[in-house]
């Protein structure tokens, strides 16, 4: 295959799927290293390229030369083999690359000791009988809601698809490990950047609702502009829906946020045939978060930017 076609096809280039498959090995083969049958240099690329395309098992297993039940077991044993390298994938910035970070996010909108972006998006899946009305969201079908947190480049620093489509976005950010790792960061002022549905905390800066002066105009001009490279980063995980079930959902979107990270650390291209959207697939729907009730609203460090920076 021309390096062109394997990208389009794979969403990695040629290296860096031979890299890949040399890490993932020890845990594609048999427990007495003997071959599954199916080499580890298909089954990954197999996965890859159903993650990549959206298409279904049965397409992507007749093209990969083998059933769609042996298709079924080889994608478990795949995502089960990327998800135990998930913390050299998506990892929070160390504190020695926060200057660059903060500089990156700075240039788009001018909103100072900014380290990410932070947004959920509702994720379909086919719920367990038992518990259909969990998964249930509030626009009447069922999902996972993943949280998210991306960088300036769109590096996914952070991913939360634990929840499901019930539970509202300040539940999943207080019970995840964005409060301690920002905690451990106060001391370097630096801040998320969330939408409205967000409460105003010391970690997160959020837009004014009712801006009454043009220095909160500007500011909210700047937090939009700043902020999109979430949305954008959603978009690049493309919008399908994943008929799985939410353990299997869950495999999948944090196995994509992986190879995404790993497609712009290799730098491999993103490319587009014809009019056909390009990307790692990730089942997402943005959508705009809705203000949980109760919430105290802490404005002091909202309140110091915009007098410092959009006066």
């Amino acid at each position: 295959m021309e390096e062109r076609h394997v990208i389009l096809t794979y969403r990695l280039d040629r290296d860096t799927i031979q890299e890949l498959c040399a890490q993932l090995e020890p845990d594609l083969m048999s427990p007495i290293r003997q071959p599954t049958g199916i080499p580890p240099l298909v089954q990954l690329p197999s996965v890859l390229h159903f993650l990549a395309s959206g298409s279904f098992q049965t397409t992507v297993a007749i093209s990969s030369g083998m059933s769609q039940p042996m298709f079924s077991k080889v994608l478990s044993r795949v995502l089960s083999a990327l998800l135990k390298h998930m913390q050299s994938y998506i990892v929070y910035p160390e504190v020695g690359d926060l200057a660059t970070v903060k500089a990156d996010f700075y240039a788009l909108g001018h909103i100072p000791n900014i380290i990410g972006s932070i947004d959920v998006s509702h994720v379909a899946l086919v719920p367990p009988s038992r518990s259909e009305q969990v998964y249930r969201n509030r626009k009447s079908y069922h999902s996972m809601n993943v949280q998210m947190v991306c960088l300036a480049d769109q590096y996914i620093s952070h991913v939360n698809a634990k929840f499901p489509g019930s539970v509202h976005d300040t539940y999943i950010m207080r019970n995840s490990s964005i409060p301690y790792v920002m905690g451990q960061l106060q001391r370097h002022r630096v801040w998320l950047l969330g939408d409205s549905g967000y409460p105003n905390l010391s970690l997160l800066l959020t837009p004014v609702r009712n801006p009454r002066t043009r220095a909160e105009e500007r500011y909210n001009e700047a937090h939009g502009r700043t902020r999109r490279v979430i949305e954008r980063t959603f978009g690049l995980l493309k919008a399908r829906s994943l008929m799985y079930s939410p353990k299997k959902v869950c495999q999948i979107i944090v196995a994509c946020c992986m190879l995404h990270n790993l497609a712009l650390r290799r730098q491999v291209p993103f490319l587009k045939e014809d009019d056909q959207d390009g990307g790692v697939v990730a089942s997402v729907e943005p959508v705009e978060s809705e203000e949980e009730e109760g919430e105290e609203d802490d404005v002091e460090n909202r309140n110091t930017v915009i007098q410092q920076y959009f006066q």
